[in-house]
């Protein structure tokens, strides 16, 4: 049983811990203090919800309907460009941390944009739907405890992420942190976008 468990966990945090469109959008509301505890909810118990989707035969429908990741991968990508010249914009106006400023994103907005990418990412379904439904169907009678080890992981991480960022406030006082930031976010968007395209 609490084999099952640190299994699950173990392979969610692998497949969870990387930089990727829906983590970096997380640390910049963190390190901005905005809608923090809304979208850590969100984005786990997006997981969750993938995750036991799998466990329960989602995957295995998934795989044999290759037009849903088509779908998912055309306008996964149309999302990422969208979002990295976004970036790209704020790279060069550059901007400074005001903790206390009316959220200059509004939860509603937010969390649509972090549905966006979550949903329109078609490696949450390959990594989460799919590879965990999988793995966790090895495991017998054990394979709910396996999701929910997995599903543990995830929430760990996107608080650890969300609320850990605010350790990086001083360093985002000055502008050019931030331009450096959104740099390397409107980087990473364009580059996952490409790849979603090409792959």
């Amino acid at each position: 049983m609490l084999a099952d468990l640190i299994a699950g966990f173990v392979s969610g945090a692998v497949l969870i811990v990387a930089i990727g469109a829906q983590n970096s959008y997380v640390l910049r509301q963190g390190i901005r203090r905005q809608h923090v505890l809304p979208l850590v909810l969100l984005c786990a118990g997006a997981d969750a919800l993938l995750i036991a989707a799998g466990i329960a035969g989602l995957g295995a429908l998934i795989e044999t309907q290759a037009v849903f990741l088509s779908i998912a991968r055309y306008a996964g990508a149309a999302f990422l460009f969208a979002y990295a010249l976004v970036s790209a914009r704020r790279a060069f106006t550059g901007e400074r941390l005001e903790v206390d400023a009316e959220g200059s994103v509004r939860l509603r907005t937010a969390l649509a944009t972090c549905l966006g990418f979550t949903f329109l990412n078609p490696h949450v379904y390959l990594d989460t739907v799919i590879l965990l439904g999988s793995l966790a169907s090895q495991r017998g009678d054990g394979r709910w405890l396996f999701g929910a080890g997995a599903a543990c992981a995830s929430f760990v991480w996107f608080f650890a992420l969300g609320y850990g960022a605010r350790l990086l406030a001083p360093l985002f006082a000055r502008a050019v942190a931030w331009r450096i930031l959104d740099s390397l976010i409107s980087l990473t968007m364009f580059a996952l976008g490409l790849s979603l395209l090409l792959g």
